[in-house]
């Protein structure tokens, strides 16, 4: 009885983060515990966020595996035209249209689909793509062939890994980081 009270209580744990950057700087997000749901902390959202500009006016963006949403809200935040955020796990893509709600981003839409099948299927071009796939999955190979078609022209790729990623041609590293156990770098094709 007592380990299932337990798990019950850990399985209602809500994590919270606040959106660092434009309309919505300081407003605080909600999202559940889920398997290999990490948020990209403040210091790499800041410094991504210094990388792009601090403002994405005009911009379109994917937050591919959105997870917490810490990536889309905020580019929706900093004045990107439209953000389409993907997210496969129905607990917490509930949790992320609960928070586009209640922040009433109008200009971000939402996908309770997989990452890999949206992006195969969808035909539009975009400014910034964020790409922050499960760590110990072998999507980013991948998605590294299938993303520069979906990307306008000067547009850039924002990745986050578990390991430093080599990227193949035609891509080019433009900036790269690292905190902690996260590798993050920002690509653009050559």
């Amino acid at each position: 009885m007592r380990l299932k009270l337990n798990q019950n209580l850990q399985e209602l744990k809500i994590n919270k983060l606040r959106i660092g950057g434009g309309e919505l700087r300081s407003r605080i997000i909600t999202f559940p515990d889920a398997e290999g749901l990490r948020p990209t902390p403040d210091r790499i959202r800041e410094t991504l966020f210094n990388w792009l500009g601090q403002t994405l006016y005009g911009r379109n963006c994917l937050d591919m595996f959105s997870g917490s949403g810490a990536l889309g809200i905020e580019a929706a935040s900093r004045g990107a035209e439209h953000v389409v955020m993907v997210e496969k796990n129905p607990v917490v893509f509930r949790a992320l249209r609960d928070n586009v709600r209640k922040l009433a981003c109008s200009n971000i839409s939402l996908r309770h689909q997989d990452g890999l099948e949206f992006i195969s299927r969808d035909v539009k071009r975009y400014d910034v793509i964020f790409l922050d796939p499960p760590f110990q999955s072998d999507y980013l190979p991948r998605l590294l062939e299938m993303l520069p078609q979906h990307l306008s022209d000067n547009g850039v790729v924002y990745v986050e890994s578990g390991a430093a990623i080599e990227v193949p041609s035609p891509w080019q590293v433009i900036k790269s980081g690292k905190a902690g156990q996260v590798w993050y770098q920002l690509l653009q094709i050559e």
